[in-house]
């Protein structure tokens, strides 16, 4: 039995004939460059930024460059948005090349003192994860002689409900309590630090239209009362992301623009303690996930008792995500296509693995695709965020993929 696959991504989905990313058809791309590999277009950004913008006027957009921290890539993404988000000390550095530090912020549990005092130093701003923490930068702060700029980031007491990974209302090593948040913005405020505001993340990978509405409207309640507790207006109010995109069958995009009229409705009429303050938006996949293709030709057909097999020169090492080995309960398909053939019917039920010595090395499984014969390129979609950076590149000594942009 077949089982479908997700939605291509709208640049993709009505192309005829050879896929074409950027201008170049899959197979040049290959050809010059070799395969695997990933294909990033950067229009594709800059269309969802123009979205963004359209939807959200009055809120900065950031970038979790978690998503995709090839350093090539951030220095393109870069100028399209207003901060970048780190989440080490390695992806601090990165994006000191590329961005100044006052539009930096580093969030993320565990950070060391050396990491700790690179941000200070660089004058980059701190989310901090636990009032442990905060106390570790004070003092890093005092031996350097360099004024920390420091966020709370919290740990609400609420879920983004229907998100693919929930950041919120449960124990969490993310963050601190919002019960405890005011308390630490009050040591930190007197210790002479430079607050920068409040960071809440709810959770990711969210669908669902209106209970990012909800959560957001929650997450503007909840800074305004944290402020109050803290007695004192925090500058910017990071509101977390949590945008999806379409991955599997059945999914559907999130509507932006109705995301946006209902925050600039609750923006309006914000408490008195927030009328200051600005509010930003982090985005990683929803900005760049569409973006990327993963490219992997095929070197063998085979039959076993019954069913096909396409095996491809590329696996999970690189895209661990399409796999069903990143954070999926149940393996479902990413859009797949034989790159030559978009609009092509399906001729056979196959799947499509990969060169890994292990049964996870499935990237298709039992799809209906047009006849791939070995050479042709299938293409993996949805390749632009948690890709290669994301994926065991070590695991069993095979080649790292290519990666380039359009």
């Amino acid at each position: 039995m077949s089982k479908p696959f997700g939605p291509l991504p709208p640049e993709f989905a009505g192309q005829s004939g050879d896929l074409v990313i950027g201008g170049r058809s899959a197979n040049d791309w290959v050809s010059e460059y070799g395969s695997p590999l990933f294909v990033y277009d950067p229009a594709i950004v800059a269309a969802r930024v123009a979205v963004f913008r359209a939807a959200f006027p009055a809120v900065d957009l950031h970038y979790a460059i978690k998503a995709n921290p090839w350093a090539p890539w951030l220095a393109a993404v870069a100028p399209l948005v207003d901060g970048l988000d780190v989440a080490s000390g390695g992806e601090l550095a990165n994006a000191l090349q590329v961005k100044p530090a006052a539009g930096i912020s580093f969030a993320g549990p565990g950070k060391r003192d050396a990491e700790l005092e690179a941000a200070i130093t660089t004058c980059a701003t701190l989310n901090v994860e636990s009032a442990g923490e905060a106390r570790r930068a004070l003092a890093i702060g005092d031996r350097t002689g360099v004024t920390p700029r420091l966020a709370v980031r919290v740990n609400p007491d609420m879920e983004l409900k229907g998100s693919g990974m929930k950041m919120g209302g449960r124990p969490s090593p993310f963050g601190i309590d919002a019960e405890q948040a005011g308390a630490v913005v009050r040591e930190i405020v007197a210790a002479g630090a430079e607050w920068r505001g409040f960071h809440i993340f709810a959770g990711s990978q969210a669908l669902d239209t209106t209970a990012i509405i909800d959560t957001q409207a929650a997450t503007l309640a909840l800074a305004a009362r944290l402020a109050d507790e803290a007695g004192k207006a925090p500058p910017l109010v990071n509101l977390g992301g949590g945008f999806g995109i379409p991955y599997f069958p059945g999914d559907t995009p999130v509507d932006v623009a109705c995301v946006g009229e209902a925050l600039s409705e609750a923006l309006a009429a914000r408490a008195s303690i927030l009328a200051d303050s600005r509010f930003a938006i982090e985005l990683g996949r929803w900005l760049v996930g569409e973006s990327g293709v993963y490219l992997t030709q095929v070197v063998d057909r085979k039959e076993s008792r019954g069913e096909t097999f396409i095996v491809v020169d590329g696996g999970l090492h690189h895209q661990l995500a399409a796999s069903g080995n990143f954070g999926t309960v149940v393996r479902r398909n990413y859009p797949v296509a034989v790159a030559h053939k978009m609009t092509a019917d399906g001729a056979e039920t196959v799947s499509v693995v990969g060169c890994l010595c292990t049964p996870l090395d499935r990237l298709a499984d039992r799809v209906v695709l047009p006849h791939a014969d070995v050479g042709d390129v299938i293409a993996i979609f949805l390749a632009g965020a948690y890709g290669l950076t994301a994926s065991p590149t070590a695991f069993l000594g095979h080649p790292i993929a290519g990666q380039v942009i359009a």
